[in-house]
């Protein structure tokens, strides 16, 4: 396909049918390079058994190890092939129970998702952002832009508890908090969302934070609720009040395109992360920073006592995790 003469013609198609050639250009050199890897190991095995070079044959088993975790992230990154997960992804964050302490965590998780995106080499833009009263933020919507951003950012979906001294408490007391995180799909033209514009209701409003004098001075920012799911989606970062109406009319086509793929997963039987109540009960990660120094997926049992490294987003081994236990399950169906 990026052979025709005419692919130029369309311009945006072109860059797109480009992005996902040279991805999968990238993931099967890399299988190829594995299987050499492995192929001159299995020979120097071989010669080493021949010639009987005991140290030959302990390179080649330092060599195989070394591979195992490559083959195995290898191995996950297959599982990225679900509908939607090589997309671009949007990444909600609100503040639960708690007050200003769940608006302080709600800043901490979008600085550790930003930190997160940057790492693994994904441009981050942020959407949307409501800034608390005393610190912190109501909420936050960011934009990953990369291959696989969605397959990966998708499991971290849920309720995040936070465990720790107060920074705001006088009496230096230890408090929890609670906020939401929900990602969800960008989608592109070649996936048609029908939505009715007298099922939506749009507001329009100063927009919040920094942003310069056009931005705060002007009713630029967009939020639209779509009635008949309650979703409620809001862009705010650009300057023409149209580019944000445009932005936000994406985030809702993306938000319809989850919830169906939301159904399709559940009817297949695939473990969905509990989305419920912004509080107690309903998390899927826990941070503990005082007594001790704990993080713990609630639904992989994966943990670590890095919190500093987590916070500033080393999320790798949460997120094998969570595509190991899909592996587990995909066995076992």
């Amino acid at each position: 396909m990026t052979a025709d003469p005419n692919l130029w013609d369309n311009p945006d198609r072109a860059q797109k049918l480009m992005s996902e050639r040279n991805t999968l250009v990238a993931a099967m050199d890399r299988v190829r390079d594995l299987e050499t890897q492995i192929n001159n190991t299995y020979e120097m095995i071989e010669l080493a058994e021949t010639e009987n070079e005991i140290e030959l044959l302990a390179e080649a088993e330092t060599a195989f190890t070394a591979l195992e975790p490559v083959v195995e992230q290898a191995e996950l990154e297959s599982l990225l092939s679900a509908e939607g997960d090589g997309n671009d992804a949007f990444l909600e964050i609100h503040a639960g129970a708690g007050g200003t302490e769940s608006q302080d965590w709600a800043d901490m998780l979008m600085r550790m998702y930003t930190r997160w995106g940057e790492r693994s080499g994904y441009r981050v833009q942020l959407l949307e952002e409501s800034v608390g009263e005393e610190a912190g933020i109501k909420s936050a919507t960011l934009k990953f832009m990369g291959a696989n951003a969605y397959g990966w950012l998708k499991y971290e979906s849920g309720v995040h508890r936070l465990v720790r001294i107060s920074p705001f408490d006088a009496n230096a007391r230890r408090h929890t908090s609670f906020a939401s995180v929900w990602a969800f799909p960008v989608v592109d033209d070649t996936i048609a969302i029908d939505i009715n514009p007298a099922d939506c209701r749009i507001d329009v409003y100063r927009a919040s934070g920094a942003g310069g004098q056009h931005v705060n001075r002007t009713e630029s920012a967009v939020r639209i609720t779509h009635i008949p799911t309650g979703i409620v989606v809001a862009c705010q970062t650009q300057r023409s009040q149209f580019a944000n109406r445009d932005e936000a009319w994406r985030m809702l086509k993306a938000r319809l395109y989850e919830l169906e793929l939301q159904k399709k997963r559940a009817a297949q039987g695939v473990v969905e992360a509990a989305k419920g109540d912004n509080g107690w009960g309903n998390q899927i990660r826990s941070y503990v920073l005082q007594p001790y120094q704990m993080v713990k997926d609630l639904r992989t049992g994966f943990e670590t006592s890095d919190t500093a490294g987590v916070l500033d987003g080393k999320l790798d081994g949460f997120m094998r995790a969570s595509l190991a236990e899909l592996a587990k399950g995909e066995k076992e169906r």
